[in-house]
């Protein structure tokens, strides 16, 4: 994996919103939306043009709204990036495409599941959270101590997460490193061996500070989204689900995927000893390649993208 230079590509929403996104790989290949982690954007980490070209994938990264070059939508729930992914689609006349999102982008991408079937071929949840109000599920145990500050601040009080975010990503803008820096105090072993390699934390340097380059609003509206009413059940979800997670995960614990596995119809789940939450930055590869499976089954059936 490394930075690559970009293509960038805004587009218009029917609400007046601009939607900033990336389309690498290979442009004839099998579409895949990759949504980025809390915080992020799209130069989240993601494989080689070389390698995605190898895998014949068509890898199209956005920001999602508040991050990056994308406007702010208020009050926004997961549920609202299903209806953003599509308007990319659209706009690339991408008819069916697959979704595997990453950290905070996983709930976005089980959104795409369930409310794009028709659309939504196949969907990989990486390192996901559960629902705030999932029943019988102590959301907090096994957490590191700032996810959770940061998510239960909003439970207090709205105003005073969003003064800690603001000063966090004011810093971050300043200096990339900084909220990396944070994170390593925090994380287990496997993470730290991922974090420590120059080319991996380049690039989260690189995708935190383009997301956080406007000011805190998408990282504030993802922790709201994410401890709010997802909009949507995830029992809706018809279509095949892979849940990855790494076993000493203490960003968004091991928990939270099992109890989704539970929740979901016919889902996949997988979890990985030795790793932990930036573990799903490496599997990256091994994922789309279970993405992209469907393209045989839409080629057989004589079916476009």
């Amino acid at each position: 994996m490394s930075k690559e230079l970009e293509t960038v590509h805004s587009l218009k929403t029917s609400d007046d919103r601009v939607l900033t996104y990336t389309v690498t790989g290979d442009p004839h290949g099998m579409p895949v939306f990759l949504l980025h982690g809390t915080p992020g954007s799209r130069r989240g980490p993601k494989p080689r043009s070389s390698v995605l070209y190898r895998q014949g994938v068509r890898l199209i990264c956005y920001d999602r709204p508040g991050y990056g070059g994308s406007t702010r939508h208020q009050n926004r729930q997961v549920a609202d990036a299903a209806a953003d992914v599509k308007t990319v689609a659209d706009e690339l006349q991408i008819k069916r495409f697959a979704v595997v999102g990453r950290s905070g982008g996983a709930p976005h991408a089980l959104a795409c599941a369930a409310l794009l079937p028709d659309e939504v071929m196949r969907t990989v949840a990486l390192v996901s959270v559960a629902p705030a109000n999932a029943p019988g599920l102590d959301w907090y145990e096994g957490m590191a101590p700032d996810n959770v500050e940061e998510y239960s601040a909003i439970d207090a009080d709205t105003a005073r997460l969003t003064e800690r975010l603001r000063a966090r990503a004011h810093r971050t803008s300043q200096d990339p490193e900084a909220l990396i820096e944070i994170l390593l105090s925090q994380m287990t072993g496997p993470d730290l061996h991922v974090v420590r390699d120059y080319a991996i934390r380049r690039l989260l340097a690189s995708t935190y500070a383009e997301g956080l380059r406007e000011g805190p609003f998408g990282w504030v509206d993802d922790v709201l989204a994410l401890r709010s009413d997802w909009g949507f059940q995830v029992e809706e979800i018809k279509g095949p689900v892979l849940l990855w997670h790494g076993a000493e995960d203490n960003f968004s614990p091991v928990s939270h995927t099992r109890w989704l596995a539970a929740k979901i119809p016919d889902a996949e789940l997988e979890i990985q000893t030795d790793t932990a939450h930036f573990g799903a930055v490496e599997i990256l590869p091994r994922m789309l390649g279970w993405l992209t499976a469907w393209h045989s089954e839409m080629s057989a059936a004589g079916s476009a993208y």
